[in-house]
């Protein structure tokens, strides 16, 4: 039995059909020779677009030489809106200055003392779902709500029933829907000069939940003047000084670094949560297997995560599978050649970790579910190549660690408690919002154990 994936539209359609099959879903608007091909190339009247699915060329653009390849000014139009000049926008000096500063909250050993605030959201999240054993639940709108709440209490040391954050998590939640991944600029013939729309609802909850962390921020800061403010993430970023410049974030700094926070962090866990579970009911050995493994959290410590290795293994494969973020794009900064063919300056380049977690020329079986592979060769070797779930280089996701905690830990306990059942009639088709999510949504029946 192999997990859903869209199906891919034939490899040639008109360029009118193709702008009606991106608008209505982008993963199924790919041909399906993308998921062999190196590279393809599109063109527009404006411009071209290049989308590389080899590993050298992606090695190059990310690690090798990202400074000649910052991100698309394209696509931060669609989001600037919520995230201002954070760290997932900028380029160039403001993006290191940015890193500098908060690259040190995510360090090892900030992981450490993060894990009680995490194991609290955790447990928080396993007494809401008792309250719905035997049901039907909707598995994003759960993961939503846990990650959200973990984000709170790892940042701001509330949790998700607090005011704010609640008011956040909703106007959030109208948010996501609105706004898609990814600008149409990326991929259509769009003119930089033309006004790039946003709806009046997706403006007015951009500025509701900036204004609402900027109150976070404010009544945090006050709580840092005087010598009152908990040690966690949001002490520790706005107490950073870069150690170029020596200066800390302003206020407006601090409110675009927090939205992008929100976002990645609670998004895309969210997302790669819910498919997890999906597969685990599609799966349930594996189901079983983890359930198994999960009774080591009868006393759960931090060293006790390194233990959870089936679970890291199956989240591991989940973000193969269903990786949050599709496609990345960046924009060469000046003339090149990729595979013997011209890349001028402008052209967009798309990299898509949903194609490439499934290239047929690299991966062994890459449409089956198999938590197992990362032990053989074929995986360790894609793992190092052609596995990028939260980017690589020197703008990998800040995260990813705090990523690779949560996730097995959220999906252990949960395991450890319900078992996740399939529902008839109810199978997810995956599609590009802000992240990869379920057209309609993932409709598992909740069983405690």
């Amino acid at each position: 039995m192999k997990p859903p994936k869209p199906t891919p539209r034939p490899d040639k359609v008109s360029l009118w059909r193709y702008l009606k099959l991106f608008r209505k879903d982008l993963l199924s608007a790919q041909p399906q020779r993308l998921y062999r091909a190196w590279m393809a190339e599109f063109r527009t009247p404006f411009f071209r677009s290049f989308m590389i699915n080899q590993p050298e060329l992606v090695d190059m653009v990310l690690k090798q030489r990202p400074d000649d390849f910052p991100k698309s000014g394209r696509i931060s139009e669609g989001l600037r809106p919520l995230l201002g000049d954070s760290v997932f926008l900028t380029n160039g000096e403001a993006w290191k200055r940015q890193r500098r500063i908060i690259d040190p909250a995510f360090e090892g050993g900030r992981l450490r003392d993060t894990f009680p605030a995490m194991l609290q959201a955790a447990e928080a999240c396993v007494e809401r779902v008792r309250g719905q054993a035997g049901t039907v639940v909707e598995c994003e709108e759960l993961t939503s709500h846990a990650a959200a709440d973990v984000i709170f209490r790892t940042l701001f040391s509330v949790p998700i029933e607090h005011e704010v954050a609640a008011q956040v998590f909703e106007k959030f939640r109208a948010y996501q829907r609105q706004q898609p991944l990814l600008n149409l600029a990326a991929f259509v013939p769009v003119p930089r000069w033309m006004p790039r729309m946003h709806a009046r609802t997706t403006r007015k909850n951009a500025r509701d939940i900036r204004q609402l962390i900027k109150r976070l921020t404010a009544e945090r800061a006050e709580l840092i003047a005087a010598g009152q403010a908990p040690d966690d993430l949001a002490t520790k970023i706005m107490t950073t000084p870069d150690p170029v410049t020596e200066r800390c974030f302003d206020t407006r700094e601090m409110v675009d670094q927090v939205a992008i926070f929100f976002l990645a962090g609670h998004e895309t866990s969210a997302s790669a949560l819910a498919w997890t579970l999906y597969l685990m009911a599609l799966f349930p050995d594996w189901q079983d297997k983890l359930c198994a493994e999960a009774e080591i959290l009868e006393n759960p410590s931090f060293t006790t995560m390194s233990k959870l290795k089936l679970s890291r293994d199956v989240f591991r494969e989940a973000l193969r599978l269903y990786p949050p973020v599709p496609m990345m794009v960046r924009e060469a900064a000046c003339a090149e050649q990729f595979r013997g063919r011209k890349v001028p300056k402008g052209a967009q380049i798309v990299i898509s970790p949903w194609h490439l977690h499934r290239q047929e020329r690299l991966w062994d079986r890459p449409d089956d579910f198999d938590p197992t592979r990362w032990g053989t060769e074929n995986g360790k070797s894609c793992q190092r190549h052609a596995y990028i779930p939260f980017s690589a280089g020197p703008r990998v996701c800040t995260g990813a660690g705090f990523a690779m905690i949560e996730g097995p830990l959220l999906l252990s306990m949960l395991l450890r408690h319900f078992r996740f059942e399939l529902v008839e009639g109810q199978t997810p088709v995956p599609v590009a919002h802000l992240t990869v999510r379920s057209k309609d949504g993932i409709w598992l029946r909740v069983v405690e154990r």
